[in-house]
């Protein structure tokens, strides 16, 4: 069985009342790949905005495999000491990964996040050799279209990670840097200028599906 965990912050949680696009990506999987696979994970709930804690498990749909590695205001700096272990216990065998703007916006500029995207796989790894990770590029949010300063430490941390894949790529441990999705718009894909509405949720899971299928010929076309 091939094992996926789910990694990121709060758009991978998702909140109360939401599918999450875990659950698209489940979905996708379920009818695309040919053999049997699951979502894993050390944790399973929602984000509850009313109790400001990751305590909900009211999803939209939650007859899925709901265990991932996200949480609410978490990044690579908070991943990284966790990754091993999650990886180990776990048994994971692909990361899909979707980090970096709660770094960027709250704890450490672009470069000091790209030695955390190092530290998190040199931990995957340590933890399983022959760890798979599929990673989404930050997709700028609102606060890029007011701050400058922010959205430019955004595109000098996606190019940081780009050229970071690339030198720790290797054949038995391979590294996939999705393409952000060409048509995501924080206007109709998200209901706050960061969090994914259904759009927003779709294109996402496709953003990792089209990386997993055109990169390892796992999957297919996502279709929604």
């Amino acid at each position: 069985m091939l094992r996926f965990m789910p990694v990121g912050d709060s758009m991978t949680i998702g909140s109360a009342g939401e599918h999450t696009w875990r659950y698209r990506m489940w979905r996708h999987l379920r009818d695309t790949y040919g053999g049997p696979f699951t979502l894993v994970g050390p944790r399973e709930t929602l984000y509850d905005k009313s109790a400001e804690e990751p305590v909900s498990y009211a999803y939209a749909e939650p007859d899925f495999p709901r265990a991932h590695l996200a949480g609410w205001g978490e990044g690579w700096l908070h991943m990284a000491p966790l990754i091993g272990g999650a990886v180990r216990d776990c048994r994971a065998d692909v990361l899909l990964v979707s980090l970096g703007l709660i770094d960027l916006g709250f704890y450490t500029n672009a470069k000091q996040t790209a030695e955390n995207v190092r530290a998190f796989v040199a931990g995957a790894r340590e933890a399983k050799a022959r760890i798979r990770m599929v990673v989404l590029p930050v997709i700028p949010n609102v606060r890029c279209a007011s701050d400058a300063p922010f959205a430019e430490q955004v595109a000098a941390f996606n190019e940081l990670l780009a050229k970071t894949f690339a030198d720790l790529d290797e054949p038995r441990s391979p590294l996939l840097l999705a393409s952000p999705p060409a048509s995501y718009d924080i206007h109709r894909d998200t209901y706050d200028g960061t969090h994914p509405n259904a759009n927003g949720e779709h294109k996402i899971a496709g953003a990792f599906a089209a990386a997993l299928y055109q990169g390892w010929g796992l999957g297919g076309d996502y279709e929604g």
